[in-house]
Parts: structure tokens; sequence; C-alpha cells
């Protein structure tokens, strides 16, 4: 393949490694990679359930139509059981225009993206570290969502909101609640995360997808071999990866989340795990 999409690894893949068929970068550079991310991502799940930990994700935004209401944790669990849900949206009258949305794009040729959010359920206070930059979890996180193809913007949280905003309208308010013997966050802006460390709320992270870079109707490029204008190669593509994208957002937060797990809990058995896990636990409710 000598004609190189706009957008994806064709021609940037090929000069590094000095190839003049794409081919051979095109392959592994799918997103079709993903699906073995997404099995080892279920038995992070599993583990992580062990624990009371679960993990969703539903979608936002597809192109220009977006959910702009808040979600609660039981709606992502509903919309992640309906396996007749096209679009993984948790508003039925939103999700119908966001598949108006795919079909226009279907008839012109073209593709689509969008945003989904994938969140964190039941998270223990204290995974991850302020000491260390490459300890910090949401660092962590950011790059593992980032890694899923198409992906080219991730936020924590109310972060892109939050640049706008003045300190007082940001910060989530701290209260004690004596019955639960817990600390508490009036709002979670934060997005569970505070100096690189869960605070004990939902960890909510989101991902942008551009839209897919393989388009029934080409867009200009320049062959690899001739150097002379063409237009480039159309492979086998969807319209709209936004739902799939949330399903392999899940399993990358899964893998960092479990090995997080490990590092604060782990040891040479479930059983050890959940030991370590159960006297933190008492540890946090004395403080």
């Amino acid at each position: 393949m000598v004609a190189p999409r706009p957008g994806h690894a064709d021609l940037a893949g090929s000069q590094k490694f000095n190839f003049h068929d794409a081919r051979y970068v095109l392959e592994r550079a799918s997103a079709r990679e993903t699906a073995a991310r997404v099995a080892a991502g279920a038995f992070a799940k599993q583990l992580l359930k062990q624990f009371g930990t679960e993990i969703a994700s539903h979608t936002i935004q597809v192109g220009h139509v977006r959910l702009e209401r808040p979600v609660r944790w039981d709606e992502i669990q509903r919309v992640c059981q309906d396996l007749e849900s096209p679009l993984r949206c948790v508003d039925a009258a939103v999700q119908e225009k966001m598949r108006m949305e795919v079909d226009a794009a279907l008839k012109a040729g073209d593709t689509v993206g969008g945003e989904f959010e994938v969140v964190v359920h039941n998270v223990p206070v204290g995974l991850g570290s302020h000491a260390q930059w490459d300890e910090k979890l949401d660092g962590k996180l950011a790059q593992a969502l980032m890694s899923v193809q198409a992906v080219k913007a991730v936020e924590i949280g109310a972060g892109i909101l939050a640049a706008g905003s003045y300190g007082g309208e940001v910060q989530d308010e701290i209260s004690y609640d004596k019955a639960a013997r817990k600390f508490r966050r009036a709002s979670n802006r934060a997005g569970g995360l505070e100096g690189g460390i869960t605070n004990g709320e939902d960890v909510v992270i989101r991902g942008f997808l551009k839209p897919i870079s393989t388009l029934r109707k080409p867009l200009g490029t320049a062959d690899m071999v001739t150097k002379e204008p063409v237009q480039a190669a159309y492979e086998r593509s969807d319209w709209c990866v936004v739902p799939a994208g949330g399903v392999a957002g899940e399993a990358m937060v899964a893998l960092v989340l479990a090995d997080a797990f490990l590092q604060k809990f782990g040891g040479d058995s479930l059983a050890e795990m959940r030991r370590n896990f159960e006297g933190y636990g008492r540890q946090i409710d004395e403080f």
C-alpha cells in the first residue's frame, strides 16, 4: 500500500522503518490491536472486583451531539449491560440524535469522532503517589488512555472546565461523616484524584477520539514511491468507534488500577492481598 492515509501511522511509520509499503505499518497500528488489551483488561477487572471496585464506560459525545446532563453510576451500569444499545449513551433521546449523526457521516463517506467517559466506582484512598512524578496515578491513567488509537486528548474530572475557572469554583470541599467514619467531598471535580493519589471518590476519566482516518471518500495524499499526488488508500473501516473506544478505555484503566492495587496491597496470594487490603482499610477508618 503506497498511498498513505492522512491522520494514520502509514507515512510516519514507513519513513521511520524505511518501508515503501505501508502494509507493514497499518496492520500493527490498527485499533484491532486493542482486542488483546480488552481481553487482558477483563482479568484486571476480575481482580479489582474482589475488592469491590468496578469499572464501566459510556458515550458522552458523537460528532456535534453531546450529552449535557450529569450521569449516575447506575445509569452507566445499565447501558453497559444493554447489548442492544447502539452507542452506549445513557439517554435514549440523545442517543437517537447521535445515531443520526453517524448515519449522516456514513452517507457522506466520512467518519465521526466523539468522547467517552470511564468511571471507576468504589475506589480506596491512597492508590498512586505524590512523591515521584512517574508514580502519579493520574499520569499513568492519562498515558494509558492516550495509548488507545485515535484518542487525541484525555480529561480527568472537570479538568477542561477547571482551566477556565477560579479556584473557589473548582476545589472539592471536604467534610467528615461521623456516622460513616469517613471523609467526604461535596463534589468530584477532581475526578477522584488529588496529587496523583486516589481520594476515595469515583475516578472519572474521559477520552476524546478524533474521527478515524480511513474514509470511503478519501483525502488527497502523495504516493510513497512515485511522489505523485493520489487519493489515499481505502481500507476496511467503521464510521464511528466511540463506544468501542470506551470499552478499550475501560480495559486500560483496569490494567493501570490493578497494577496500583498490586503495588499497594500485593502478596503471594489473593488471601494475603485481601488481608493487606483489610488492614489498610482499618487504618483509614481509624485516621
